[in-house]
């Protein structure tokens, strides 16, 4: 069973997010921010990353540099699932390394049709 990490800084959205996973049958860890996620990216290894991009302490474009900067990293998708949706953004996400982008609010079946897209 694949294991994502959910990554974002509004409660409601990770809740959201993590009941349209464990749904689909894939297990799910939550980090609050950037920084909790990268903490537990050094402590386990994840299949999928999906991240918010504006978030407190570490944002979602720096996490998926720092994760890019890791051997165990450098292949595993990571998406951005953000209320950002200007092309300069996604320019910069496709230069930190980001896989894909998916603009908030989501929608379940597309956000489960790209995860299936990507995963290994």
């Amino acid at each position: 069973m694949p294991l994502i990490l959910a990554v974002d800084d509004s409660p409601s959205m990770r809740k959201m997010v993590s009941f349209t996973l464990t749904g689909a049958g894939y297990q799910v860890v939550e980090a609050v921010d950037g920084q909790d996620a990268y903490e537990k990216a050094q402590a386990q290894t994840f299949d999928l990353v999906l991240t918010d991009q504006n978030m407190p302490r570490l944002d979602g474009l720096g996490l998926t540099r720092k994760l890019r900067d890791h051997p165990q990293f450098k292949t595993i998708p990571i998406l951005m699932l953000t209320t950002e949706s200007s092309d300069l953004m996604k320019q910069a996400g496709r230069a930190a390394g980001a896989t894909g982008w998916l603009v908030k609010p989501f929608d379940p079946a597309r956000l489960l049709d790209v995860i299936k897209k990507v995963i290994r």
